[in-house]
C-alpha cells in the first residue's frame, strides 16, 4: 500500500465504517485519478447489514484529494514551509431508494441533523434534498429515491501529516453517525419495493 496521507484517510474511514458494522457495497467502490487535472477521488458505499443488494438505505461516501492539496503535501514532504495545510474534501450522501411513491422531503429532513458530528475542527454541512424518479420503457413510474448530501473539508495540519494514524480520530465518529442515521431513515414509515431476487 502507498505511504500517503490520503490512503491513511481511506483506511481510517474504512475502519470507522467496519466498527459500526456497516456493510460495504463492494461493486460501488472506485479509486480514480483525473488525468487532466490531477485530482484523486475515492468513492465507496455502505448499507445496513442484511439489507441485500441494492439496500433500501445507503450512504455514498466520496473523499477527494485535490491537486493543490497534493502540491502542498509534496512541498511539506520535501521540507518546505507549509503555508496552507492540505485538506480532504468529504461528501456523504444518504440515500433512500426503491420507494413505491414520491417521498415527502419534510419527512426525510426531520430525521437528519443540519450538520455531521465534528471531524477535527470541522463538520459537514447538509444540502437540500434531491428526488429521483425512474420510469420503465412505457413511461410508467417504477420507483423513486431521495438523497441528501453532507459536504465539507477536513484540514490536515502538520501533526496529521507526520502521523496519519491521527486521522482515526477525525473519522472515528463518522461510522456511528452514518449507521445511526441509516437506521433512522430505514425506520421511517415508507413503502418500499420488494427486494430484488
Amino acid at each position: 500500500m502507498l505511504d500517503h496521507v490520503f490512503t491513511d484517510a481511506i483506511g481510517a474511514l474504512r475502519d470507522a465504517m467496519e466498527r459500526a458494522f456497516l456493510e460495504r457495497q463492494a461493486f460501488e467502490e472506485r479509486f480514480q485519478v483525473d488525468v487532466l487535472l490531477g485530482d484523486v477521488t475515492w468513492e465507496t458505499s455502505y448499507g445496513l447489514p442484511g439489507e441485500g443488494s441494492p439496500p433500501r438505505v445507503r450512504a455514498d461516501i466520496v473523499l477527494d484529494w485535490p491537486t493543490w492539496s497534493q502540491t502542498a503535501y509534496r512541498s511539506w514532504y520535501i521540507g518546505e514551509e507549509l503555508d496552507e495545510p492540505p485538506e480532504i474534501l468529504v461528501e456523504v450522501t444518504l440515500r433512500v431508494q426503491r420507494l413505491v411513491g414520491r417521498p415527502g422531503p419534510e419527512l426525510i429532513l426531520a430525521v437528519l441533523p443540519p450538520a455531521s458530528p465534528a471531524m477535527g475542527p470541522e463538520s459537514l454541512g447538509r444540502s437540500g434534498p434531491t428526488i429521483e424518479q425512474v420510469y420503465d420503457e412505457h413511461l410508467a413510474e417504477e420507483e423513486f429515491a431521495i438523497e441528501v448530501s453532507y459536504e465539507g473539508t477536513i484540514p490536515l495540519p502538520e501533526e496529521v501529516l507526520k502521523d496519519g494514524s491521527l486521522l482515526d480520530s477525525r473519522f472515528g465518529d463518522m461510522g456511528g453517525w452514518v449507521a445511526s442515521t441509516l437506521v433512522r431513515l430505514g425506520d421511517l414509515k415508507l413503502d418500499f419495493l420488494p427486494p430484488e431476487p
